[in-house]
C-alpha cells in the first residue's frame, strides 16, 4: 500500500466517538433545583430554632424560679434548694453548648419541650389549638385571592373610572391595619347590626368577620402586584391573536391574560401564609376566637418561653412548606415556566 493510499484510508476513517458521561455524574436539573430549595428550607428551620433557643438562654430572670412560680401561681424568690431539682431536671445549669445540642436533638425527635405554665408537652398544646387557626388562615388566603381575581379581571388595564376605582380600592385596602379593620367589622356588623356573633366561636358565621379582617389587606397587596403585570400582559402579541379569533374582552382577560398576570402575586403567597399566621393573633384576639394566636398571647404574657418558641418554630415550618408549594404551583399554572 502506498503512502497516498494510507492517507486516503486515514481521511475516510470515521471520527472517534465521544465517550458519554455516565448519567450518575449529571443529576437532573430538577433534582438539583429542588435539593437546593429543600436545603434552604432546612436552613430556615434551623435558624428559627437557634434564635428561639438563644432567646430562652438570654431571657432575664432565673428559668427555674420562673417555672416554679408559674406552676404554683405564686411569684416570689426561690431558694437554691428549691431550684436545684428543677435545674437538674431541665439541665438549666449545663453548659450552653450542651443545652443547645440537647435542644436540637429534641427538635429532631419532634419534641418541642414542656410548657412552663400548663405543664403539658408543647406538641400537644399546638396540636389542640392549631386547627381553628389553620382554618382561619387558609380561608383568608382563599377569600383574598377571590377578591384579587375578581377586581383585577374587571378593572386592571382599563382607562377611565373603572381602572382608577380598582387601583384606589387596592391601595387603600393594602394600607389598612388589621386591628382597625377587625374593630370596625366587629362594631358595625356584630354589635350594631347583629348579623354575626360578637365572639367568633367555631361556626361558619363566626368565621366570616375574622376572615375578612385578614383577607382585605392581603387582597389589596396581592392585587397591586397582579394589576401591574396584568397591564403589561395586555400588550403582548398573544392578546391580539386571541382577539383576532373573535374572543370577547372578558374571555380574553379571564382565559389568557389573567394566567400570566397572577404569577408574580403567587410568588409572595408563601410569604402571605406566614403573614396570615401572624395576623391570626390579632383576629383571634379581637373576635375572642380560639386558636394558636390566643395561645401565643397568653404564653408571651406569662413568659412561657418553651410554648412561645414552639409556636415560632411551627410558624416557620408552615412558612417553608407554603413556599415550596408555591414553587410547585408555578409549573401547574404555566408549564412553560421553569422555577429557578
Amino acid at each position: 500500500m502506498t503512502v497516498l493510499d494510507d492517507r486516503e484510508s486515514a481521511g475516510d476513517a470515521a471520527p472517534a466517538e465521544k465517550v458519554p458521561t455516565p448519567s450518575w455524574r449529571r443529576p437532573p436539573r430538577a433534582v438539583v433545583r429542588w435539593g437546593a430549595k429543600l436545603g434552604s428550607a432546612v436552613f430556615v428551620l434551623w435558624a428559627a430554632a437557634s434564635i428561639t433557643f438563644l432567646l430562652q438562654v438570654i431571657a432575664p430572670g432565673d428559668r427555674a424560679t420562673l417555672l416554679l412560680n408559674l406552676s404554683s401561681g405564686l411569684s416570689r424568690e426561690r431558694t437554691p434548694d428549691e431550684t436545684a431539682p428543677v435545674n437538674a431536671q431541665y439541665g438549666f445549669t449545663d453548659p450552653v453548648w450542651q443545652q443547645y445540642l440537647h435542644y436540637l436533638g429534641g427538635l429532631l425527635r419532634g419534641d418541642l419541650g414542656t410548657s412552663y405554665q400548663l405543664g403539658q408537652p408543647v406538641n400537644e398544646i399546638i396540636a389542640a389549638q392549631v386547627g381553628p387557626t389553620l382554618v382561619l388562615t387558609f380561608s383568608a388566603l382563599i377569600v383574598a385571592w377571590i377578591l384579587v381575581l375578581f377586581l383585577t379581571t374587571l378593572t386592571a388595564g382599563r382607562r377611565g373610572p373603572w381602572g382608577a376605582i380598582g387601583s384606589f380600592v387596592e391601595t387603600v385596602s393594602a394600607g389598612l391595619p388589621q386591628y382597625w379593620i377587625g374593630s370596625i367589622l366587629l362594631v358595625v356588623f356584630a354589635i350594631n347590626l347583629g348579623w354575626f356573633p360578637v365572639e367568633s366561636g367555631t361556626g361558619v358565621r363566626g368565621l366570616v368577620l375574622p376572615v375578612l379582617t385578614l383577607a382585605i389587606p392581603l387582597a389589596g397587596f396581592l392585587g397591586q402586584i397582579a394589576r401591574d403585570e396584568f397591564a403589561r400582559a395586555l400588550d403582548q402579541p398573544f392578546v391580539l391573536t386571541a382577539r383576532s379569533r373573535g374572543l370577547g374582552e372578558l374571555s380574553v382577560r379571564s382565559r389568557h391574560v389573567l394566567r400570566h398576570s397572577v404569577l408574580p402575586a403567587i410568588t409572595v403567597s408563601g410569604w402571605a401564609m406566614g403573614a396570615l399566621l401572624s395576623g391570626a393573633v390579632i383576629a383571634e384576639t379581637v373576635f375572642a376566637r380560639a386558636g394558636i394566636g390566643q395561645t401565643l398571647v397568653s404564653a408571651a404574657t406569662s413568659r412561657d418561653v418553651p410554648l412561645v418558641s414552639g409556636i415560632v418554630i411551627f410558624v416557620a415550618l408552615i412558612y417553608t412548606i407554603a413556599n415550596l408549594a408555591v414553587d410547585a404551583l408555578y409549573t401547574v399554572i404555566d408549564p412553560r415556566i421553569e422555577v429557578p
